[in-house]
């Protein structure tokens, strides 16, 4: 009879250089979250695209960082973080670990589509600032709006409540196993329940998203230090 410890023991050692990735994507997420998190509470969003227009005349980077340019980046870290947890976690349960796996990396893929505004509305704020017709201008404001659609989406809120799934999903598979602690999977599985709701979703959708930061962060922590041991 094969000892699945001994499994995952081997499974570990060939794959250390995947952990030390996972464990820096994820302490990168963590500083990109608290920069984020800290932007979005000091500089709210504009709501229309004129407004973002004028944000972006004033100032470019602080239109694309209102417009998730740093989450752009969470989520290709994501994409990491995810392969890291399939590894050490697919000889637990390997339907969930899939199933988890090809759906984060669906979330994450509709994530980059529904950001086609974040530099699309830069572009267009450009050509708005040299516009000399109103009609120009009202063009180009439909087009803005029109992106602005897209950016608060179906796409965003499948991909946000997929990336709610993939961690309820990775969370009950950590239960079982034995790379990581028991706070580890009720901290995601806490964090995977808030972000069912999308942050679009009114009130209670902000709100909810604004509480997960605090599960996330501590969600963070707990893999990086995971991977490290993982590594070593």
């Amino acid at each position: 009879m094969i000892n699945p410890a001994v499994n995952v023991e081997t499974s570990n050692s060939d794959w250390k250089s995947l952990y030390k990735i996972g464990a820096a994507a994820a302490l990168l997420m963590f500083v990109i979250t608290l920069i984020q998190s800290f932007i979005f509470i000091t500089n709210p969003p504009p709501s229309t695209a004129i407004d973002f227009f004028t944000l972006f005349q004033k100032s470019k980077i602080l239109g694309l960082l209102d417009l998730d340019l740093l989450l752009i980046v969470i989520n290709a870290l994501l994409i990491l973080i995810y392969l890291a947890l399939y590894v050490a976690l697919h000889e637990f349960n390997k339907s969930y670990t899939v199933i988890a796996l090809i759906l984060g990396l669906i979330g994450t893929t509709l994530f980059f589509t529904s950001r086609e505004a974040t530099f699309g509305l830069l572009s267009l704020s450009n050509s708005y600032q040299g516009a000399s017709t109103d009609i120009q201008k009202a063009m180009l404001l439909a087009a803005g709006e029109a992106l602005l659609a897209i950016y608060n989406g179906t796409a965003f809120d499948l991909s946000y409540i997929l990336g709610g799934v993939v961690i309820l999903l990775f969370s009950i598979v950590m239960l079982k196993s034995v790379l990581f602690s028991k706070a580890t999977a009720y901290v995601g599985m806490v964090m995977g329940v808030l972000m069912l709701v999308p942050p679009t979703v009114g009130t209670i959708g902000l709100l909810l998203s604004l509480i997960s930061l605090i599960p996330t962060l501590i969600w963070l922590i707990l893999i990086t230090r995971s991977f490290l041991a993982m590594k070593s």
